[in-house]
């Protein structure tokens, strides 16, 4: 008995960063996959999409099918803070405000009328005299005379600034009656809000969402590397630093690190910065400097696995920098890499070397003069900075804008200014190359940094003093075993 054959070609669009930073602070922006599969040779398509909008839920459409008559499976997620822009969740946070409101109220009546009881303790022993006087005198009133009188009359007016305390009373006791009412209201709106929505549905829903996210994270996963066949519109993060830079996150896979660094220019540099979170990135807060033993050259910079790797200024020298300890682990020559502007990209800026991470591993794109300026592609060892294998494309580098490796491939683009598209492909597993049509909008049109994350799927790109991102769109071809 044969195993029958399974095919699926797979177009894979990611909206990246869909548990992190983005659906916090760009919602609209972020999307999840759905999946088709269909057999016998029929290809297979992932729709991605965006969410419809905030307030709508998990959307599941099955059983439709395509012009084609293929089977179409598409899954719209919901942003995380969904629940938090629901009626009922709403009406709970109306209903905080209230509770804080009420709480304030009672603290200033607790001050207020620890203060005003402090007084009036004060005041005691001097009503009792006042009280003692007015006896005698009632019992016998020949006994006041006028100086008698005149003293009476001076402990009264003593007396007389109670009288606003003992109004201040009155109106905090209405105060208490009204509060009173309001909590009452309270607990009945709680109550009935529990009673529709019971005791564990929000709980239930996020554990579910969480659940449905792990899955089809795990699918996007499963999927893996595939042919580059789009790229999305840009997505601007932040506008900051002088016109040259770049800006990366860990690209290691699998990784809980959120932390992005910022390198400013590409002559001479030694300042990165460190932000906590990506939302702190954009926002220019919570931050931390590294400054470099030894400054860099370019923008060809990559972090992988908590180390900045990086060309060394003026040299072919690779550099890897751990960020934690804050020392350099190894650096070692890139044998024969032109460097200082020998071989650069188009734009210049001292790019001769160009490291880059993709699904598998550490890349350098450089050249040398034994291959007449041609790019020159070197897998190398991440810990030891060892060339594992080196492969000769033939295309001239100072024709290239800027260049980023996916699934072992090279993308090239023609230009780092407006109008560029990425143009040619060199595949590095059957050492072949063609020239492809693939448009993007280069919104500042200037770039001088363009490097795909692995564990994000977007490009990551500095354009003219903007930080921008990409999504990508893979096509993709999985075999079973008995392929």
């Amino acid at each position: 008995m044969t195993v029958p054959m399974l095919k699926i070609g797979a177009v894979l669009s990611t909206m990246a960063m869909v548990t992190n930073w983005m659906s916090q602070t760009l919602p609209s922006l972020v999307g999840l996959n759905g999946t088709t599969i269909s057999r016998g040779g029929t290809s297979e398509r992932i729709v991605s999409a965006l969410y419809p909008s905030p307030e709508e839920g998990w959307q599941i459409y099955s059983s439709a099918q395509d012009a084609d008559g293929k089977c179409i499976c598409t899954v719209v997620a919901p942003a995380q803070n969904m629940c938090n822009r629901d009626p009922r969740s709403r009406q709970l946070r109306q209903l905080m405000e209230k509770v804080q409101n009420i709480s304030q109220s009672m603290e200033v009546l607790d001050l207020r009328t620890y203060r005003d009881l402090q007084y009036v303790r004060n005041t005691e022993s001097l009503m009792k005299v006042v009280d003692g006087k007015l006896k005698v005198a009632s019992d016998n009133p020949r006994s006041l005379n006028p100086k008698g009188f005149q003293e009476l009359k001076d402990k009264v007016t003593e007396l007389l600034p109670l009288l606003p305390v003992l109004e201040q009373y009155k109106t905090d006791a209405k105060m208490i009656l009204r509060l009173r009412e309001e909590v009452r209201n309270l607990s009945l709106v709680l109550m009935a809000i529990q009673e529709e929505m019971g005791a564990y549905d929000y709980e239930e829903l996020r554990q579910r969402v969480l659940l449905l996210e792990t899955r089809l994270h795990s699918c996007m996963q499963k999927l893996g590397c595939g042919k580059l066949t789009g790229v999305s519109n840009p997505i601007t993060v932040r506008a900051s630093g002088s016109r040259f830079g770049s800006w990366m996150t860990d690209t290691m896979i699998p990784s809980s690190d959120n932390r992005v660094w910022s390198m400013d220019g590409y002559f001479k540099g030694r300042r990165v910065l460190e932000y906590r979170t990506m939302n702190d990135f954009m926002k220019g807060q919570n931050f931390v400097q590294h400054l470099l033993p030894h400054p860099w050259a370019g923008t060809g910079h990559v972090v992988f696995n908590g180390s900045l790797y990086y060309n060394k200024y003026q040299s072919n020298i690779i550099i890897k920098y751990h960020f934690r300890s804050r020392s350099v682990l190894v650096q070692r020559s890139l044998s024969g890499a032109g460097y200082n502007n020998t071989f650069p990209y188009s734009w210049g800026g001292s790019s001769d070397i160009d490291l880059m991470v993709d699904e598998n591993g550490l890349w350098a794109v450089y050249t040398t003069i034994p291959n007449a300026g041609n790019i020159v592609i070197s897998r190398l060892e991440p810990q030891s900075l060892e060339v594992l294998q080196t492969w000769d494309t033939g295309f001239p580098k100072r024709s290239a804008g800027e260049s980023f490796m996916i699934c072992g491939t090279l993308y090239v683009t023609n230009s780092h200014l407006a109008g560029a598209k990425i143009y040619f492909a060199y595949y590095t597993n059957t050492s072949s190359y063609e020239y492809t049509d693939i448009p993007f909008h280069n919104q500042y049109s200037h770039i001088s940094m363009m490097d795909y994350n692995p564990r994000e799927r977007v490009l990551y790109t500095w354009n003219n003093g903007h930080q921008v991102l990409y999504n990508v769109t893979l096509f993709q071809v999985i075999k079973t075993s008995g392929d």
